[in-house]
């Protein structure tokens, strides 16, 4: 889906559900892996993550669409635009949007690359991070930790 395209879809989105015209622009973020949109106060642009264009993801992205606008109607309407705000939880359940962004895998997971061992009762600890084995002891009988393998 090119810009263009989005930006007729969220100016259908706007008139069907809002009633009201989106007059602002919409851009295509590809940086975006934790949120779906965003909305921005300064210039009432909004950013919409490229992820979410693909066809499989439509209902999402409408959803998304809807969330945004909704930041986006209510600032302009000098209303509630916050999520925490009790005229933002109500226009968004009236239209349907979404209230978080569906997880499609994008989140960076950290997995743990350090494996010790005590040497005392052979407790096995995974660790992100490496540990300074002469600081560090068991938690279980206080014996001494040994690196035994990391990625």
């Amino acid at each position: 889906m090119t810009e263009e395209e989005l930006q007729n879809l969220v100016q259908e989105v706007s008139l069907k559900y809002f009633g009201r015209q989106f007059k602002h622009q919409v851009k295509i973020n590809k940086r975006m892996t934790t949120t779906g949109g965003r909305y921005h106060l300064d210039d009432h642009h909004i950013e919409i993550n490229a992820h979410f264009l693909v066809p499989q993801y439509y209902q999402e992205l409408i959803g998304i669409i809807k969330h945004e606008l909704t930041h986006y109607h209510l600032h302009l309407n000098h209303r509630g635009y916050r999520h925490q705000d009790h005229d933002f939880k109500v226009l968004l359940n009236k239209v349907g949007g979404s209230r978080y962004a569906p997880d499609i895998g994008l989140r960076r997971k950290r997995r743990a690359k350090y494996l010790y061992i005590c040497t005392v009762c052979g407790q096995k600890y995974w660790r992100v991070r490496q540990l300074n084995i002469r600081r560090y002891a068991c938690g279980h009988c206080k014996g001494k930790l040994k690196l035994v393998d990391h990625r």
